[in-house]
C-alpha cells in the first residue's frame, strides 16, 4: 500500500486556529466587563423603582381620603318660628326672594340674615305676623299695621310681592336658611389647594418613574459602549484594520444642479408659481380681521352670560330681529339683572385653573359689576340712581366695509339663521372675537350651501314650489333664489 504523506500545512493551520481561539477567550475574560457585576446593578435599579410604587399608591389614597370633604346635612334645626330645613330653604329663597333680597346687604328690600330673630326680639313681633307679612304684605299695609307701613315708607313705597302659595313650613325653611351662619369663602382656596396637592403627588410619581427610565436607558447605553469596546479589542487582536474607506471624490451638488438645464428650468417655474401663490394669499388677507378681540372698557363674559346662564342672544341684541344692525345693548338691559346680582359667586367648585391663570376670579367679575354701577350712576347703598352717569366707549368687533350691506333681520328673523353660524360659539367665548373671516367668498359659499327656511312663510312657500320645479330639487338654496346677485349686498 502506498501511504499518503501527511500535509504539514494543514497541521500548522489547525494549530494557529486553536491558538487564536484561546487568545480570544483569554482576551474576553480579561477585557470584557464581568457580567456578574452588571446583573446585580441592573437588578438593584429595577427593585428600587418597584419599591416606590406601593408607597406612591398609598400616598395617593391617603391624599384622596384627606381631600374628600365631610358633608354634614343639617336639617330640622330649631329656628325662631320652629324647625326648618336650611337646604330646602335655600332653594325657596333663590326662587322667591333672591330677586329683591340678599342675606347681608340691603337691596330692593332689607337684608334677611337673622331677620326673623330681629323681628321677634327687637320689634316684638311674633311668627304669625311674619307668616302674614310674607303671604299678603299689601293687605297688611292696607290694614294700617305700624311696622308694615314703616318698612313700606323706608323702601320707597316698594310693596313686597305676596306669596300666598308658601306654607308655614316653607317659611320656616326659609327662616332656617337666613338664620344659618354664612359659609366661609374657602371653596376656591380649598379647590386650589386640592388641585395643587394632587399635582404635587402626581409630579412626584412621574419624576420617580422618569428617573427609573432614565437610569435604565443609561445602563443600556453603558452596555452598548462596553460591547463596542470589546468588539474593537477583538478586531485589533486579530489584525483587522478598522480604518474607514476613503470616500470617492464626487462633484458638488450645486455644480451638478447648475449643469442640468432642464432641472434649473423646472425649479425656476416652480419658484415663480409658489411666489405668485403666496403673494396672492398675502394680498387677500388685507382687511380680514378674523380673530380680532379688542379689550373692552367693561369686561363682559359671553361664556358666563350665554353659556352658564343660558341667556338668549336676542335678549340683549334685540334689534337684530327687526333692524339691519344687531345693536349695542343699553346699560339699562344690564341693570335689569344686575340690580339684584351685585357680586359674582361663580361655580360652587370655584374658578378653574385656566381662569385663575388669566386673573378671572370672583373678585375680578365683581369689580366689573362695580364699573357698570359707576357708568349708570347706581347707588348700591340706597338702591337708587344718582343721575350721574358716564358713557361707555365700546370697541366694535365686527366691521364690514361701507360698500357691503348686511341685514340682521333678514338673516335672523326671515332666514332663521342662528347667531353662532356667523359669530361662532359665543357661549364658549370669555372675550368676544371675530370668528368668521366675513369675506365675500365666505358669504357666497354660505348662500350656496344654506337652504331657505320655508316653514310658516307663505311667500317663500310659493317661490319654493316654483323654483323647486324649475331646478328639480327638494330644497332651494339662497343662491337659487337670487342670493348671488351683486345688488343683494352692493347697492
Amino acid at each position: 500500500m502506498i501511504r499518503t504523506p501527511a500535509n504539514p500545512f494543514k497541521r500548522t493551520e489547525f494549530r494557529s486556529l486553536s491558538q487564536t481561539g484561546k487568545n480570544i477567550e483569554q482576551l474576553l475574560m480579561k477585557k470584557v466587563f464581568n457580567r456578574h457585576q452588571l446583573s446585580p446593578l441592573f437588578g438593584f435599579c429595577i427593585v428600587i423603582s418597584f419599591l416606590f410604587s406601593p408607597s406612591l399608591s398609598a400616598q395617593e389614597e391617603a391624599a384622596a381620603q384627606e381631600a374628600a370633604p365631610a358633608e354634614v346635612a343639617v336639617a330640622g334645626e330649631e329656628g325662631p318660628c320652629g324647625p326648618g330645613d336650611p337646604a330646602k330653604g335655600k332653594q325657596l329663597f333663590n326662587q322667591n326672594c333672591a330677586a329683591c333680597h340678599a342675606l347681608n346687604r340691603k337691596m330692593t328690600g332689607p337684608a334677611l340674615a337673622n331677620a326673623a330673630t330681629r323681628l321677634v326680639e327687637e320689634e316684638g313681633l311674633d311668627c304669625d305676623w311674619i307668616y302674614s307679612w310674607i303671604k299678603n304684605s299689601p293687605g297688611m299695609i292696607a290694614s294700617g299695621d305700624a311696622y308694615a307701613n314703616r318698612i313700606y315708607e323706608e323702601y320707597n313705597q316698594a310693596a313686597m310681592t305676596a306669596f300666598p302659595t308658601l306654607s308655614d313650613q316653607d317659611i320656616n325653611d326659609i327662616i332656617a336658611y337666613t338664620e344659618a351662619p354664612p359659609p366661609a369663602p374657602v371653596a376656591a382656596a380649598t379647590t386650589t389647594a386640592a388641585a395643587g396637592d394632587s399635582a404635587d403627588s402626581s409630579g412626584i410619581s412621574n419624576e420617580l418613574i422618569l428617573g427609573a427610565l432614565a437610569l435604565v436607558f443609561a445602563l443600556l447605553v453603558m452596555m452598548l459602549i462596553l460591547v463596542n469596546q470589546t468588539l474593537r479589542r477583538i478586531a485589533v487582536a486579530n489584525g483587522v484594520v478598522l480604518e474607514k474607506e476613503k470616500a470617492e471624490k464626487r462633484l458638488p451638488l450645486w455644480k451638478a444642479f447648475a449643469q442640468n438645464q432642464f432641472l434649473v428650468l423646472v425649479t425656476s417655474i416652480f419658484l415663480l408659481l409658489a411666489s405668485a401663490y403666496f403673494a396672492y394669499g398675502w394680498m387677500m388677507q388685507v382687511g380680514v380681521n378674523q380673530g380680532y378681540a379688542p379689550i373692552q372698557p367693561i369686561h363682559y363674559s359671553h361664556k358666563i352670560h350665554a353659556g352658564d346662564n343660558k341667556i338668549e342672544c336676542k335678549y340683549c341684541h334685540s334689534s337684530a330681529r327687526v333692524s339691519k344692525h344687531s345693536g349695542i345693548p343699553s346699560l339699562n338691559i344690564c341693570m335689569n339683572c344686575h340690580k339684584s346680582i351685585y357680586e359674582y359667586k361663580g361655580n360652587p367648585e370655584g374658578p378653574s385653573a385656566e381662569d385663575l391663570a388669566n386673573g378671572y376670579t370672583n373678585e375680578f367679575y365683581t369689580n366689573e359689576i362695580k364699573k357698570l354701577y359707576k357708568a349708570v350712576g347706581w347707588d348700591e347703598e340706597n338702591q337708587q340712581y344718582t343721575g350721574e352717569s358716564q358713557p361707555v366707549e365700546w370697541v366694535r368687533i365686527h366691521n364690514l366695509p361701507d360698500f357691503a350691506y348686511f341685514n340682521h333681520a333678514q338673516h335672523v328673523s326671515v332666514g332663521n339663521i342662528e347667531c353662532q353660524t356667523c359669530h361662532g360659539p359665543v357661549e364658549e367665548m370669555e372675550i368676544m372675537y371675530q370668528h368668521a373671516p366675513l369675506t365675500m367668498g365666505w358669504c357666497i359659499n354660505c348662500h350656496r350651501e344654506t337652504n331657505v327656511q320655508m316653514e310658516g312663510n307663505e311667500y317663500y312657500e310659493k317661490i319654493h314650489a316654483e323654483l323647486a320645479k324649475k331646478y328639480g330639487v327638494d330644497k332651494v338654496t339662497a343662491a337659487q333664489m337670487g342670493g348671488l346677485e351683486c345688488g343683494k349686498c352692493h347697492y
